[in-house]
């Protein structure tokens, strides 16, 4: 019985240090990756993607949840870097961020680490109530999207980011266009005639809601554009994403399920 337990231990052993030396290389080192905030910032947007679901590791390769990862993003010292692992398999680890790095990589992350936590916080929760016109006259509210995967952007005219992602989010529409289960929507804060002249030079795939403003403001309490929402079948947050590389990746998951 004696030498059971023993082999049982050996065992767990085996296992925990496997898992622990599992993730245990970064891809990239560091300390270099902070020298200065360009190649840091390639970095992040190719590499780290917050709104995915992913295995979180402290500083100290101790696993911990996804909120606490995000929260320590948002309030303490850290950067996050992926872990060396299998194509499809996403860990990332805190590392500490050094004395002589540039300040502008703390802040920015800092601030990224606050959105994505927040918008984490929302998964889960009903969307709240919604019924308005879009640009053709045409009711969209929480009762005419249930039963489907709706796909929300969050725009205004003058956000850069928000048109430069207009082909890819076309794009995602037409790829799914006889998915008659999904309902692609965008909520704008721009006027009815400003929006009209404007995507009559750049034309949206999405039905377009005008005069969102207060909308987003209050109800969605959004502070960074773009945003994208995936909401499910039963009209519950699914996803919120920053940006199309982290849509596309999310989208097509939910429409798998």
């Amino acid at each position: 019985m004696q030498k059971f337990i023993g082999l049982l231990v050996l065992f767990i052993i085996s296992i925990t240090a496997t898992a622990q030396t599992k993730f245990s290389e970064p891809e990239v080192d560091p300390i270099q990756i902070q020298k200065n905030f360009k190649d840091w910032s390639v970095y992040q947007s190719k590499n780290i993607m917050l709104s995915r679901d992913f295995l979180a590791l402290d500083a100290l390769s101790t696993e911990i949840s996804k909120e606490t990862f995000l929260d320590q993003l948002a309030n303490e010292n850290y950067i996050p870097i992926r872990l060396k692992s299998e194509q499809g398999i996403y860990c990332y680890k805190l590392f500490t961020i050094q004395p002589n790095s540039d300040t502008s990589i703390k802040a920015t992350i800092n601030q990224i680490g606050f959105d994505a936590l927040k918008n984490y916080k929302m998964e889960g929760t009903v969307f709240p109530p919604f019924s308005f016109k879009d640009l053709e006259g045409n009711l969209v509210s929480n009762e005419s999207m249930k039963g489907k995967i709706v796909v929300i952007k969050c725009w205004y005219i003058h956000c850069t980011p928000c048109i430069r992602e207009f082909p890819q989010v076309n794009k995602l529409a037409a790829e799914y266009k006889d998915r008659k289960d999904m309902l692609f929507v965008s909520l704008a804060e721009d006027s009815a005639t400003q929006l009209k002249t404007f995507l009559s030079r750049k034309p949206l795939s999405y039905a377009v809601i005008p005069d969102m403003k207060v909308y987003m403001n209050e109800a969605l309490q959004l502070n960074s554009f773009p945003t994208h929402f995936i909401l499910n079948k039963e009209g519950m947050i699914a996803k919120v994403l920053p940006n199309f590389e982290s849509l596309e990746v999310a989208l097509d998951k939910e429409s798998k399920l």
